[in-house]
């Protein structure tokens, strides 16, 4: 298990304010969080912060808008 106290979570920029929304904190060293805005004491899944980037810019050359 990860140590998540200092994770400093938000939402994406794109989220909308229908409250189906998911939070980051990608300022920990190793690891990326990821987790339900409606439930922030539920689970997170804890993703390499190597993974995570790949993932982000893959998502980023597919996506239409700047």
């Amino acid at each position: 298990m990860y140590d998540l106290t200092g994770a400093v979570w938000r939402k994406s920029t794109r989220s909308n304010n229908g409250g189906d929304c998911v939070e980051v904190a990608d300022n920990l060293s190793d690891v990326v969080g990821l987790r339900d805005s409606k439930d922030p004491a539920g689970p997170v899944l804890i993703f390499a912060a190597t993974a995570w980037r790949t993932f982000v810019e893959a998502v980023k050359a597919e996506d239409p808008q700047p």
